[in-house]
């Protein structure tokens, strides 16, 4: 199973979101491999490749911690196994 992770955010863009999610997941012990975000006619939309190999925290719970944040931001945050992601877009 891959020890890599892609995390999702989406919403209006406001101050902090990078951040948030950033610190969240230093937190979760989740390195960040990648990142790249634009804006969109004031729509922030972010794509991050993460590496929770070192993490103590599960998948779950790294999951859950990273939609919670989503959710104090009022952003979408999707995360999912990157081979999991890699095998639906491939289709």
């Amino acid at each position: 199973m891959s020890e890599q992770i892609i995390v999702t955010v989406s919403g209006i863009d406001k101050v902090g979101i990078v951040a948030k999610v950033a610190a969240a997941l230093a937190e979760s012990e989740v390195n960040i491999e990648d990142i790249k975000q634009t804006i969109m006619q004031g729509h922030f939309v972010m794509f991050l490749l993460g590496n929770i190999a070192k993490s103590k925290f599960s998948f779950k719970e790294i999951k859950e911690n990273l939609t919670s944040v989503g959710e104090d931001l009022g952003m979408e945050v999707w995360v999912q196994r990157k081979d999991i992601f890699d095998k639906m877009h491939n289709v």
